[in-house]
C-alpha cells in the first residue's frame, strides 16, 4: 500500500515534456475539466505518432479539457495503479476524476474527439493548428 500511495504521490506531482509538450500528470480526484491521460513512452512507435495529436490536441482544447502524458518506461511505478497492460493506452476522466473510457492502441484525433463527442462532452472546434 506504501508503494502505491507514493506512486500516486510522484505521479501527481511530475511535470515531465517528454513526448511533445504534454503535461505528466495522473487525473485527480477532483478535476476541474475532464481529462484524457495517455501512458505511454518516448521511444514506442505508435506513442511517438500520437505525440503531436496530443499536443494539438492540449492546445486547441487548452480550457475545455486536459490532455496529459506519463511516460511508463521512465517511470513504471507511475502506471501500476492504473492497470497499464499495453503501451499507448488513453483514458479518458470527467470533471470529478471518474474514468468513462479506455483504449488501448493508437488512437487518431478524429477518433478521441469522437469519443468525447459519445461520452456527452461535445466541445466546440476551436481554431485548428497545423
Amino acid at each position: 500500500m506504501h508503494k502505491l500511495v507514493k506512486a500516486v504521490m510522484l505521479v501527481a506531482a511530475m511535470v515531465v515534456s517528454s513526448v511533445g509538450a504534454a503535461e505528466t500528470t495522473a487525473a485527480p480526484a477532483k478535476a476541474a475539466k475532464p481529462r484524457l491521460v495517455d501512458f505511454g513512452a518516448g521511444k514506442c512507435i505508435p506513442c511517438k505518432q500520437m505525440a503531436p495529436i496530443l499536443e494539438q490536441l492540449r492546445v486547441e482544447y487548452t480550457g475545455k479539457f486536459e490532455v496529459a502524458f506519463i511516460d511508463v518506461w521512465k517511470d513504471p511505478d507511475a502506471a501500476n495503479p492504473y492497470r497499464i497492460r499495453v503501451i499507448p493506452t488513453q483514458v479518458f476522466y470527467n470533471a470529478d476524476g471518474k474514468e468513462l473510457f479506455r483504449h488501448e492502441g493508437f488512437y487518431s484525433r478524429e477518433q478521441i474527439l469522437g469519443k468525447w463527442r459519445e461520452l456527452g462532452f461535445a466541445f466546440a472546434e476551436t481554431g485548428r493548428t497545423r
